[in-house]
């Protein structure tokens, strides 16, 4: 896991609900049984941004209003990775998506002002060591809490999850 990533910005509100991000129509549908990450992209956010799974690359950053990710404990990280999003920074992110995301090898960080610094195209600067978010091309920075490497979530993130650090914690 890089200390700096960089990505294109797509932007979202407040209150993106794991509904939205990964529709419970599409998580278990009774026909086809549970659809792999790769199979359940083109439904993400498709309720209120038909479309917006195929513009989408690898690399690209997430950037949420408040209560990003509020709704039930359903894996919705995983469409976002399977899509290639690489972080979301949101003005505040609920607690379970937070922790479900960072378990599952997403980084969530909020970052309070992040919808008044960029615009949806924007490329996005986010310093995880310093904790600096910053718009490429302005000079205008915020802060959030940093994830050092070495702490808690960050050791997780750079096992690619709370089940391959286990793993690897334990010598399984």
């Amino acid at each position: 896991m890089q200390d700096v990533i960089t990505g294109k910005v797509w932007k979202f509100g407040d209150n993106i609900s794991t509904d939205l991000m990964m529709p419970g129509s599409i998580t278990y549908p009774a026909e086809a049984g549970q659809l792999s990450p790769e199979e359940t992209v083109p439904y993400c956010m498709s309720a209120n941004r038909p479309g917006w799974s195929a513009e989408v690359r690898p690399g690209d950053i997430l950037v949420g209003g408040r209560n990003f990710g509020a709704g039930s404990s359903r894996p919705a990280y995983m469409p976002l990775l399977a899509a290639g999003i690489q972080a979301v920074l949101a003005e505040s992110a609920a607690r379970l998506f937070y922790r479900n995301a960072i378990n599952g090898g997403l980084v969530v960080l909020s970052c309070p002002g992040i919808t008044d610094l960029v615009d949806e195209g924007d490329v996005l600067e986010v310093n995880l060591v310093e904790g600096i978010a910053r718009r490429v091309g302005i000079p205008r920075e915020l802060r959030f809490s940093p994830m050092p490497a070495g702490s808690p979530p960050r050791q997780v993130l750079e096992a690619g999850g709370l089940i391959p650090y286990l793993r690897s914690k334990l010598g399984l």
